[in-house]
């Protein structure tokens, strides 16, 4: 079996890109809110916190019921992957921060700002989701991995 068969019958491998689509799938809806609400002139810092927080909630849902296959306690699970995400937004915010007080005007100056706080938690996301608030999905069963 090739190197990259063997990687993509890894269940983390394909959880980690589960976990990347369902991200996707909430960047979009974050950088819609996002730029949607700068159009209303709304803060910058509370448009990006808006936007990461309905994207939150879009990844929440697909990644307890697609990425994970999630069966736990569906309460438990959202205010871990609250806390979580809390912990992504606060340093999203930072970054936002950061970046809007030492960027000069140009064209995509706020998409950029933007995208740099998104990857900002990216990585904590993931790993913490996994190993913290999804961890007991773990444990593999015969019918779960189809």
């Amino acid at each position: 079996m090739s190197f990259a068969r063997r990687l993509a019958a890894r269940r983390g491998v394909r959880q980690f890109f589960k976990f990347g689509i369902v991200g996707a799938s909430g960047a979009v809806i974050s950088f819609i809110i996002f730029h949607s609400l700068l159009h209303f002139e709304l803060d910058l810092t509370l448009a990006f916190s808006i936007g990461f927080i309905c994207g939150g909630v879009n990844n929440y849902w697909w990644n307890r019921h697609w990425t994970f296959r999630s069966q736990g306690h569906a309460g438990k699970e959202l205010m871990q992957f609250l806390t979580v995400s809390a912990m992504a937004l606060v340093l999203g915010i930072v970054i936002t921060k950061f970046m809007d007080g030492r960027l000069p005007p140009f064209t995509l100056r706020n998409s950029l700002i933007w995208l740099c706080g998104t990857v900002g938690g990216m990585g904590v996301n993931f790993f913490v989701n996994k190993y913290w608030t999804f961890r007991h999905t773990h444990h593999v069963q015969p019918d779960a991995e189809a």
